[in-house]
């Protein structure tokens, strides 16, 4: 399960999905792709991956699909994606 998370976290755009995420609030799916300038297929493959890997659920909402962080995740990797989330928002305040 370690490695599907780092795998899932390697992708850029997956991890600023994961850092808006680890707020606790819940994203429509068009939210996440004005926020992250992404289209709606790509930002699909994306949650899937999310998905899959145990990060984030989803749920129907009439038309739309919110996602949100599992609150259901192990605490190990509750832990390594709290430092991936640090680290990259670290890294973005640098860049600024």
């Amino acid at each position: 399960m370690a490695l599907e998370t780092l795998q899932a976290l390697a992708e850029p755009t997956r991890l600023a999905v994961m850092t808006l995420l680890w707020d606790g609030r819940e994203y429509c799916v068009c939210e996440l792709m004005e926020r992250l300038d992404a289209t709606q297929s790509r930002m699909s493959r994306h949650m899937q991956v999310l998905k899959q890997a145990g990060l984030v659920r989803d749920r129907r909402d009439a038309q739309w699909v919110r996602y949100r962080r599992n609150p259901d995740m192990p605490a190990e990797i509750e832990a390594l994606v709290e430092a991936a989330v640090r680290l990259a928002a670290k890294e973005q305040r640098k860049a600024a």
